[in-house]
């Protein structure tokens, strides 16, 4: 088991420094239906990052081959690393410069329009559509894969990497619910400073997670 966590560690901490999710719930927490909205929105999160690792995890031929993973893993693992670079290099190119206003996602000016089954639409897309984050949770899956785990070691592996890689967006609405608008200061802090790093913050974790994932696929391979 400690092996399933520290080979899926690298992606969920990836995913869990997503600036963008973390900024979308702090400003669901300063919406007008920050409860509720907050809670589908983290729940949404969740299943997502869930179903995507348990779908990778479940898929045929990615189990180990005899004595290691198979090469089904090797060239998952490849493709992977190499989509990850590239989406490192665009949010490097995006990355706005010390006297440029950051680009802010349209749809975070209207968030405190949402309705539920939209905040529910939104945590969806951001963890299983989201190209950066299906990528990581997908890589997860593919590390999980290529273990010799039995069903109940693989489910308790899929949660705990689900529970790591979810942490952040966990923490500010736990915090909500408990301390309520104290937390306004240093969650609006929080959101301000992600926005304007998001491009800077992904990249490097990109860049690391996919150089990881190319050295992973040739040690397969070769």
């Amino acid at each position: 088991m400690g092996e399933a966590v520290g080979v899926t560690l690298g992606y969920a901490v990836g995913i869990a420094i997503s600036p963008i999710p973390i900024a979308a719930v702090i400003l669901m927490l300063f919406s007008g239906r920050a409860r509720v909205n907050s809670i589908v929105f983290l729940l949404a999160w969740i299943t997502g990052v869930a179903g995507v690792v348990t779908i990778v995890v479940l898929l045929p031929g990615l189990g180990t081959g005899g004595t290691g993973p198979g090469t089904a893993v090797g060239w998952t693992k490849l493709v992977l690393g190499g989509l990850l670079l590239v989406l490192a290099g665009r949010q490097w190119s995006r990355r706005p410069g010390p006297d440029d206003e950051p680009p802010v996602p349209g749809w975070m000016s209207r968030i405190d329009e949402l309705r539920p089954v939209a905040a529910l639409g939104l945590g969806l897309a951001l963890s299983a559509v989201n190209p950066k984050n299906l990528l990581l949770a997908a890589a997860a899956g593919a590390s999980l894969a290529a273990l010799p785990l039995s069903t109940g070691e693989t489910v308790v592996a899929v949660v705990v990497v689900t529970a790591l890689a979810t942490l952040t967006v966990t923490l500010p609405v736990l915090g909500y619910l408990v301390a309520g608008r104290r937390l306004a200061p240093v969650l609006d802090r929080t959101k301000t400073w992600l926005i304007a790093n998001n491009a800077t913050v992904m990249a490097v974790v990109l860049l690391v997670l996919g150089v990881s994932l190319l050295g992973d696929a040739l040690q397969i391979l070769t």
